[in-house]
């Protein structure tokens, strides 16, 4: 008391001169030199019960952990004249157990949960100094700052997060001074450490149900992808194939916390994009919930595409590494090709897909296993009926008004030991079909206007983005030259049925486009990821490459919004003009187009193809998901957004 109040009259070194604690001493000067009132007779409450309230639903998981503990304490303190009290990180009360005369006696000093008792607040003191020193402490009578406090005696240790070390909270042992003996510090410590044991359980528990969550929910996810799964943090609490240099940025500055009771947080993944670093733009980015609370994150790092390197140089093997994606239905058709281009017994092979899916990098893939330079592609639809023969043929001196004087050899000539191309070969005239015919019966050719054959080894290698089948039926193509070219065909898959792999690929495209124009890669926001991955790209791989070009062109910032999204990309609800009219390109009735056209908003347009979905799924979710092209928890998340109740399996 004396060297208290020689500080409070402001006489020098009082602490040293009256054998103070240095813990005591150092925090009455934090307390003197932050302005805090000594007469105060109490600490200061939270006013607003609604306050109290949501500060203890932001507590729920430290609670949960010190049930235990304080159950089995707090039975034993009736009659002993002490309390068990715990306070969070800002030194808020949010639970109190104890004896009942004690605990009605602290609420004359606002010892009771809702009283604040940082030492900014309440002035030294077993939670406020505990918090500061980050260690456990006593406080005993005449040792408090506040005059009106000194008729207790308290004893703190703080609670650490497991996971990271920061302090939580501190539980605190409090009563007035007849209870004090030295050992008091020691009961609370042991308590704090019980305490932080229950809270790494629970976080055992919550990252082996976030990784459940996850997993139930990512039927793309390859095992070489780099996965990350987030706490509500934005803290990693479970890795796989991420550097440590990748691993150790988090948690992010700047990221978003979720409230762990309410799960919610206002704009969580596009928080969480923007503080990315933008080398991680690539990334794909999915919300976890637990209990239908959000919890995390799930953070998928896409493995680069395959360098799938060749071995020994293998052509073949070149030309499929260049092929990128690793969707199930892909690489089957890249393996077939590697087959076909390996084998000799094949001579010819069809390539059916949409415009853009990349049928060219099969027709070289196949075509690779061929001497080098003896490649040669021509396209049927690009040439005039008229020259389409000599083209394909080839001429002799005079075969016709125009010919080269000296004559010409044809495609088939050029490509001697070699491949060649027909690409879009059903725009092929009807009259010239024959022809073609023969020289793969015979494997000659007969130039136009000669009547020697000239012996060609030529694989020749098909492709069309028509249905070959209907147009025999209709009398378009030759049934003799389709099943000749078909005796192989594979089907590219369009973009829509791969899964991930668009994300693969504008992953790439925007590295590479960012590569030649020298600027750093484009950042997309959450929201842009879920409009492009329900996007049902009717242009494929090529429509995808344009628009990561057109963004980096004309993009105001580095980090892309919808509002710089093409308007087909921003209303998926709409089918995509130039779409294919096969049910595969559609997710809504041709009868409902018109209904979705008229959808004065991205949201009306988005609802009406959610309902459309599940009622063509009759409210199955895991195929609603795939109809739209979205994740499974991408589509709760839009459903809850909507209104519409998850009813369904």
């Amino acid at each position: 008391m004396g060297a208290w109040e020689q500080l409070l009259s402001g006489a020098a070194g009082c602490a040293t001169s009256c054998q103070v604690r240095a813990l005591i001493g150092d925090s009455w000067a934090r307390c003197a030199e932050g302005g805090i009132d000594a007469s105060r007779a109490e600490a200061p409450m939270m006013a607003e019960a609604d306050t109290v309230e949501e500060i203890g639903r932001a507590s729920a998981d430290l609670l949960a952990a010190a049930r235990r503990s304080f159950a089995s304490i707090g039975s034993l303190l009736e009659g002993t004249g002490a309390m068990l009290v715990l306070a969070d990180h800002e030194g808020v009360l949010i639970d109190a157990i104890g004896d009942q005369r004690t605990l009605n006696a602290g609420m004359d000093i606002h010892l009771g949960i809702g009283g604040k008792w940082t030492e900014e607040a309440a002035g030294t003191n077993g939670i406020g100094t505990a918090l500061f020193a980050g260690e456990p402490v006593f406080v005993h009578a005449a040792e408090h700052f506040c005059a009106g406090i000194k008729g207790w005696t308290c004893a703190g240790a703080p609670i650490r997060d497991p996971l990271d070390g920061r302090v939580l909270g501190v539980v605190d042992l409090s009563g007035h001074p007849g209870i004090f003996r030295p050992h008091n510090t020691v009961l609370v410590a042991a308590a704090a450490r019980e305490i932080e044991k229950a809270l790494a359980e629970q976080q055992s528990e919550e990252r082996s149900r976030l990784l459940e969550a996850f997993i139930a929910s990512a039927p793309n996810y390859r095992r070489g992808d780099g996965l990350m799964i987030l706490d509500r943090r934005a803290r990693p609490v479970h890795c796989a194939n991420i550097p440590c240099e990748v691993s150790g940025r988090f948690p992010l500055r700047g990221g978003p916390t979720l409230g762990p009771a309410t799960g919610k947080a206002a704009g969580f993944l596009d928080d969480l994009t923007r503080a990315l670093p933008p080398d991680m733009s690539g990334c794909h980015l999915t919300p976890l919930r637990l209990d239908g609370a959000l919890r995390g994150a799930a953070l998928v790092l896409p493995a680069p595409a395959r360098p799938r390197k060749a071995k020994g140089g293998d052509p073949v093997e070149e030309a499929a590494a260049a092929i990128l994606g690793e969707s199930p239905a892909l690489r089957e058709v890249i393996d077939i090709a590697c087959r076909v281009a390996r084998g000799d017994e094949v001579s010819s092979l069809l390539i059916e897909g949409e415009t853009g899916v990349g049928k060219e990098l099969f027709a070289r893939l196949v075509g690779a296993s061929r001497p080098a330079g003896r490649y040669i592609a021509i396209n049927c639809g690009g040439i005039t009926r008229e020259l389409i023969g000599s083209e394909l043929f080839g001429h002799v001196a005079g075969a016709f008004t125009g010919a080269a004087r000296e004559g010409k050899p044809g495609v088939f000539e050029l490509a001697h030991g070699g491949a060649l191309t027909l690409d879009e070969i059903g725009e092929l005239p009807l009259d010239i079909q024959p022809f073609l015919l023969r020289v793969l019966e015979d494997r000659a050719v007969q130039r136009i206007g000669d009547s020697k054959p000239r012996p060609v080894d030529v694989r020749l290698i098909a492709s069309t983005n028509r249905d070959l089948r209907a147009e025999v039926e209709a009398g378009r193509f030759r049934r003799d030259l389709y099943y000749r070219i078909g005796a192989v065909s594979v089907r590219v898959p369009p973009l829509r049925e791969r899964g991930r792999d668009a994300m693969l690929l504008l992953e790439h495209f925007n590295g590479l486009i960012a590569d030649r124009s020298g600027r750093d890669p484009l950042v997309f926001s959450a929201e842009v990821l879920d409009l492009l991955a329900a996007y049902r790209w009717p242009g494929n791989v090529r429509e995808l490459r344009n628009l990561v070009e057109r963004l980096h062109l004309l993009a105001r910032t580095p980090r892309v919004t919808p509002a710089e999204l093409p308007r087909e990309i921003l209303n998926p609800g709409a089918a995509p003009e130039g779409a294919p009219d096969g049910g595969e390109a559609a997710c809504v009735r041709p009868a409902e187009r018109a209904a979705h056209a008229t959808a004065s908003s991205f949201a009306e347009a988005e609802l009406a193809a959610l309902r459309d979905a599940l009622e063509a799924e009759q409210g199955n979710l895991t195929r609603v998901a795939r109809r739209l092209g979205i994740s499974r928890p991408t589509l709760y998340r839009k459903l809850d957004h909507h209104g519409i109740r998850r009813t369904f399996q």
